[in-house]
């Protein structure tokens, strides 16, 4: 892909915003493409709905509990502690 800079559109009084043609043509945006738009801090962000942006995404979420506690101990242990409270209860 090619660096081109901060490049400048304006918001519509329908709200609505250009994306520069240098753009649509880089990122083979067309009519009816999908984006989904998300805001970062003072940015607003607009992603391509592609198979390569959902990856991209995947990507980034992985590992994103590493190192943090088991869920799968937790819900075992959970388990453990109402089973062992249902046979108090059944009187074993």
């Amino acid at each position: 892909m090619v660096a081109m800079g901060h490049l400048f559109t304006k918001i519509s009084s329908k709200g609505q915003v250009v994306i520069p043609a240098a753009v649509r043509v880089q990122l083979g945006l067309e009519p009816g493409t999908r984006v989904g738009v998300s805001v970062e801090g003072t940015k607003v962000i607009l992603e391509t709905d592609t198979l390569a942006a959902k990856l991209r995404l995947i990507k980034e979420l992985r590992g994103i509990t590493a190192g943090g506690p088991s869920m799968t101990d937790a819900l075992l242990e959970e388990r453990r502690i109402e089973r062992e409270r249902e046979l108090a209860e059944e009187g074993w």
